[in-house]
């Protein structure tokens, strides 16, 4: 151990937080490591402390643990000084992903079939999101409408969807987000994907139309709009909001900084940090508008779904506490029944359970905060891969992935509409 230090110490520099223009991504690697002990797992938090490293999985050092996945992805320059430690240190590892940008070139391998549709088999940038929410809603004016919670740090509109036959009385209602992590773009795909479904199988698939007569679904398709943006313009890896967190950083984990046990655990209160709290709960207006959206409606709303990447795992609370919620064994249950009717189609495979003890513990999070209020129903996706391409999924899975992702939903859906309480 002191020869690894030693080495960490001599071999490391540590690199600019500054982010270039366009952010190219040239031999930068993803690493899997699996630590067996707390030897492995000092080692890693040492690494953390001597050179800047992006964790994939789980979310920073701090979460490291013994038997646990974790996967880093380094720069080119340190490259081959992690491959020596790990080496020396006799810890299992493999390389996930041996170029970086590779990877990120390659996640636009779906064809394009016509550029007179929108097309949702590819992912879209904000620009064409925003668009593709007007148009959704100018077409579909029975079943659609659109409105504004609140405006973005860097003064994006933050635009709500909100589905479902109009009704003269308050219908229950479910709230479904994505793209709170920027970088997880599969996630902002899925919620287009089922506006998608929604509106072309209502009348034509009895669960669609039966929840779209008796709820309303809100959908959030993009939560973090200026950090979403920024993957697109600046850094793909980007994960946090855009605020200026310090005089040298910039942004705050919003799926952090909600009122549910707020940077106890598993977050960190360093403003460089992708896992910052922020400065208080709900310092981020993001955080707050949906927050507020959430408090205001909270007599109708059912259920909080909240979509992320990658890891293929569907969480429910708590993640802040390993204290099991009052309906754990009922939450289990449609987690578990959800699932296997997403299996039921290409045969992916998920787990389910509390977000503590089956991903990370993790404090002020969406869901660990909706459940609190009172929204019983409350669970989280992290939708494909297990790692092979993690952030970086090619088109050619949005599709499949999409489709049993429904499956999943409008089970849990069908639940909450069959279940009010």
């Amino acid at each position: 151990m002191g020869n690894m230090k030693a080495l960490l110490l001599l071999g490391f520099v540590a690199v600019s937080l500054a982010v270039p223009s366009s952010r190219r991504f040239d031999g930068e690697k993803l690493y899997r490591l699996k630590p067996e002990n707390e030897v492995h797992v000092g080692i890693i938090k040492d690494l953390a402390n001597r050179i800047e490293i992006d964790f994939w999985k789980p979310g920073s050092a701090e979460l490291v643990t013994p038997k646990s996945e974790v996967d880093i992805h380094v720069s080119a320059s340190h490259s081959s000084l992690v491959a020596t430690l790990l080496q020396q240190s006799g810890m299992e590892h493999e390389v996930l992903i041996a170029d970086l940008q590779a990877a990120v070139e390659k996640q636009f391998d779906s064809k394009e079939r016509s550029t007179m549709t929108y097309n949702y088999e590819k992912y879209n940038t904000w620009q064409n999101i925003e668009a593709w929410m007007s148009s959704i809603t100018a077409e579909n004016p029975t079943l659609v409408s659109r409105s504004v919670i609140g405006t973005t740090y860097e003064g994006r509109k933050m635009h709500l969807l909100k589905l479902g036959r109009r009704s003269s009385s308050t219908k229950p209602a479910i709230f479904m987000d994505c793209g709170i992590h920027a970088r997880e773009w599969i996630s902002p795909a899925f919620c287009q994907w089922f506006v998608k479904e929604a509106v072309s199988t209502y009348g034509s698939d009895a669960t669609m139309t039966s929840l779209l007569n008796n709820m309303d679904v809100y959908v959030l398709p993009v939560f973090n709009i200026d950090g979403y943006d920024y993957t697109w313009k600046r850094n793909r890896m980007w994960r946090k909001t855009r605020s200026r967190a310090s005089s040298s950083c910039y942004g705050t984990d919003p799926n952090r900084n909600f009122d549910a046990g707020w940077c106890t655990t598993g977050a960190s209160s360093n403003p460089c940090s992708d896992t910052y709290c922020g400065s208080k709960p709900e310092s981020e207006v993001e955080v707050k508008a949906v927050a507020d959206f959430i408090r205001q409606n909270r007599s109708i709303i059912k259920a909080y779904i909240t979509i992320h990447s990658y890891s293929q795992l569907l969480l429910f609370p708590y993640s802040y506490t390993t204290a099991l919620v009052e309906n754990h064994s009922e939450l289990l249950e449609v987690a578990r029944q959800a699932a296997k009717a997403l299996t039921s189609l290409y045969g992916t495979k998920y787990t389910s359970g509390p977000g503590a003890t089956t991903i990370y513990p993790a404090a002020g999070g969406s869901d660990d905060w909706a459940y609190d209020l009172g929204v019983k129903y409350s669970y989280t996706f992290e939708l494909r891969d297990t790692g092979r391409y993690g952030f970086l999924l090619p088109e050619s899975q949005i599709r499949p992935t999409c489709q049993e992702t429904m499956l999943a939903v409008k089970y849990i859906a069908s639940y909450v509409q069959n279940n009010p309480y």
